[in-house]
């Protein structure tokens, strides 16, 4: 397997280069374009014309701009728009995003005549530092996220760190929970780069912006590379916070909560739990929680979608986790900054309570 590392093209502007850029990997210039309605508006003439203008034949597809696309229905509209637009093996879909586009994109791409080329352009931070990286792709189901899915890697990520001037606020700090994910678990110099530069990032201060991007999606790429299938237990390091995070986001019915504020509010669990069980000791939970108290979380979000639940039931809504294993929940911990580990051993729901309410108390005194 070629490095997924090779495919990630990071440059402003990045669509002005698509045709050599597919070239160079082989791919041919009949192209699905997959928009969700806000990037459509905000991208779509932009992409559309420079494919055109770069000798491209485009099929156009939107979806509407909510978790609820990432579903079977609405991929079975998608593959009956292809179907009549007679597209074969020959085409491949560019998916321009999110991680909504990117995940319904890259599973249409992956079963569509048992698998075309998916090239992904992300379009928040979030997609271009995690969800558009490592090839997994899914749908969700109604009872859980991402349950129905396809390892299809890839053959380009575009990844131009200027679209991400457009996002409101909101969108920035919930990827920097993805950013700051990397820095807990892999990177000691990466997580003191972002102590010290946290601010220029949400800012979109260059170089910072950049820097940022380009070195949380060569983390994950490296992962991924050693770890494509998640055997060794290596790539579930990048679920860092997500067993909490995929409760939270239960409990929310997948509404009014993003999916990196679910995990920034997770990460600390995650932090308050490696201390309880004695891998973390108190001077690196105190480093960790300084970066993460960085956050800006909407107003009510904290109250509404954490602290209104009793730490039960977030407990049993964290058994929607695809990652649990023989019915069990699967931590992924640190025992410093910079280095994480997936636990063997099942955690006595006592200590996961004890975590949840850990964090919210540190949230409640922080607010």
């Amino acid at each position: 397997m070629e490095s997924p590392s090779s495919h990630i093209v990071v440059r402003t502007p990045v669509v002005d280069a698509i045709g050599d850029l597919y070239a160079a990997h082989g791919l041919g210039r009949k192209c699905v374009v997959l928009f969700d309605e806000n990037t459509r508006r905000l991208f779509g003439d932009q992409v559309l014309e420079a494919l055109h203008r770069q000798g491209f034949q485009t099929r156009e597809l939107v979806v509407p701009a909510r978790e609820t696309s990432k579903s079977l229905s609405s991929a079975w509209k998608l593959y009956g728009a292809m179907i009549e637009a007679d597209v074969d093996r020959g085409w491949n879909l560019l998916a321009v995003g999110g991680g909504v586009v990117g995940d319904l994109g890259g599973y249409i791409a992956a079963s569509y005549y048992r698998g075309i080329p998916v090239v992904q352009l992300p379009t928040t931070l979030l997609a271009m530092t995690d969800s558009s990286i490592g090839g997994k792709v899914a749908i969700n189901h109604p009872l859980g996220k991402n349950l129905i899915g396809f390892f299809h890697l890839p053959e380009l990520v575009l990844i131009d760190p200027s679209i991400l001037k457009s996002l409101p606020s909101r969108e920035i700090y919930g990827g920097m929970a993805e950013v700051v994910k990397y820095g807990f678990i892999s990177d000691r110099s990466f997580f003191d780069f972002l102590q010290e530069n946290f601010d220029e990032v949400v800012r979109f201060r260059e170089p910072y912006l950049t820097e940022a991007v380009s070195r949380s999606a060569f983390i994950k790429a490296e992962v991924v590379e050693r770890d494509f299938r998640e055997t060794t237990g290596l790539r579930a390091t990048l679920n860092f916070g997500h067993t909490f995070a995929h409760g939270f986001e239960k409990l929310a019915e997948y509404r009014n909560l993003r999916h990196g504020e679910a995990v920034a509010i997770g990460m600390v669990c995650a932090l308050f739990l490696s201390h309880r069980l004695g891998f973390l000791p108190e001077a690196a939970l105190a480093e960790g929680l300084g970066l993460m108290k960085r956050f800006r979380f909407p107003r009510g979000v904290i109250e509404k979608r954490f602290l209104a639940h009793g730490s039960d039931a977030i407990f049993e809504s964290m058994f929607s986790d695809k990652k649990k294993v023989g019915g069990k929940l699967r931590f992924v911990l640190v025992d410093r900054i910079g280095h994480a580990f997936l636990h063997g051993e099942e955690v006595a729901k006592e200590e996961v309570s004890g975590a949840i309410d850990d964090a919210r108390a540190w949230f409640s005194e922080k607010r």
